[in-house]
């Protein structure tokens, strides 16, 4: 089965992409850009106006959101075990995490990093940006508790939910006035197991290399 992934660096493209290369599918990546001042394909657009990533291609259909495309990849291929069966117990806890991500901790990334989009005038960005802050170690806080002494986010499996997780942790950057992992222990415990999976090695080897190069 062939996907086509709208793809940027340093954006929720490549939590897709890992779960892309955890099924095994075969994909093809579409270059494109999160920097809504630089042009984006109109191919891109056509299919997610509002110019945002990842976009999912899959024959004659797409579609977007990361927490959406996460849900779709896991359902379309089950033998890949990556979330709980529409009738198993954690299936209820597995959408609520992705959703959460999803709406609560990205909401508090956008806060920070897109405060034009919540406040009024130029002047009052600051103040969305400082609340964004404070919602981050709110929310991280509410998943580490979640967590808890569990392996996995949702238990003792192994889920996309992890690879979701993964990817918002690298989006955490402390010179900004980001909480850092080392405040979350439960985040960073599962966060430093998931680097060592090949998908993510591969996936995120950049951003790998970066860090171990600022350590």
């Amino acid at each position: 089965m062939s996907y086509e992934l709208y793809y940027a660096p340093a954006s929720a493209s490549l939590g897709v992409r890992v779960i892309l290369e955890e099924i095994g599918a075969d994909y093809e990546l579409l270059p494109t850009t999160i920097d809504m001042d630089k042009p984006r394909p109109h191919s891109h657009l056509k299919v997610n106006p509002n110019g945002w990533v990842p976009v999912l291609i899959w024959g004659e259909n797409a579609m977007y959101e990361c927490a959406a495309i996460t849900i779709f990849l896991c359902d379309r291929h089950p033998e890949s075990k990556l979330a709980p069966a529409f009738n198993d117990p954690e299936r209820g806890l597995f959408l609520q995490t992705l959703v959460y991500f999803s709406s609560a901790v990205q909401n508090a990334f956008q806060l920070d990093y897109y405060p034009d989009r919540f406040a009024d005038t130029p002047a009052e960005e600051p103040s969305a940006q400082r609340r964004g802050l404070r919602r981050l170690r709110e929310t991280w806080r509410i998943i580490d508790d979640q967590i808890g002494n569990n392996r996995w986010v949702i238990g003792d499996r192994f889920s996309a939910a992890d690879i979701y997780l993964f990817m918002l942790t690298t989006w955490l950057n402390p010179s900004r006035g980001h909480p850092s992992t080392q405040e979350f222990p439960n985040v960073k415990r599962i966060a430093d197991v998931m680097m060592q999976r090949p998908s993510v090695q591969l996936v995120y080897e950049k951003w790998i290399s970066e860090q171990q190069m600022g350590n």
